[in-house]
């Protein structure tokens, strides 16, 4: 199973638990033997820079959604894990507020948390997403991979 969606209001508000709940309901959690989950969030300070708010948007939603599809796949086969579960929230966020969802089950931790760690950064750094930071340095506009 894969899941792969991208949300751009909070009017549909889904968890970690949600997508650990998913996994479970899986005909396939019975070959598995770990569940590994990242949650992403909006990081309020770095350094010396404070972060007030946070604007993310992609050109086009359904291109992107495509592309993050096509990456579960990719890492599914890869590491051979069974089930993949990822949010990815668009709009405006607060420090603490969640920004990305992933939940990966699969036989063994070792392929289960490699295919987690591929996801997370295959996102960030692949994905045409922008976010446009807004705090004490003013406003700060920065593009995939940032």
């Amino acid at each position: 199973m894969i899941i792969a969606r991208i949300i751009s209001d909070y009017s549909q508000v889904i968890t970690l638990d949600d997508l650990t709940r998913k996994i479970k309901e899986s005909p396939a959690i019975g070959e598995c033997g770990a569940i590994f989950t990242f949650e992403g969030i909006v990081r309020g300070k770095d350094d010396t820079l404070t972060t007030d708010e946070l604007v993310l948007t992609t050109p086009d939603t359904s291109k992107t959604r495509k592309e993050l599809e096509d990456i579960l796949h990719q890492v599914q086969e890869k590491h051979s894990v069974k089930d993949i579960a990822v949010i990815h929230y668009l709009g405006q966020f607060q420090p603490g507020d969640p920004l990305f969802l992933v939940a990966v089950s699969g036989g063994h931790r070792h392929e289960t948390r490699a295919a987690l760690e591929e996801i997370i950064e295959r996102v960030k750094y692949e994905l045409d997403f922008k976010k446009e930071e807004k705090g004490s340095a003013g406003s700060k506009i920065i593009m995939s991979g940032g």
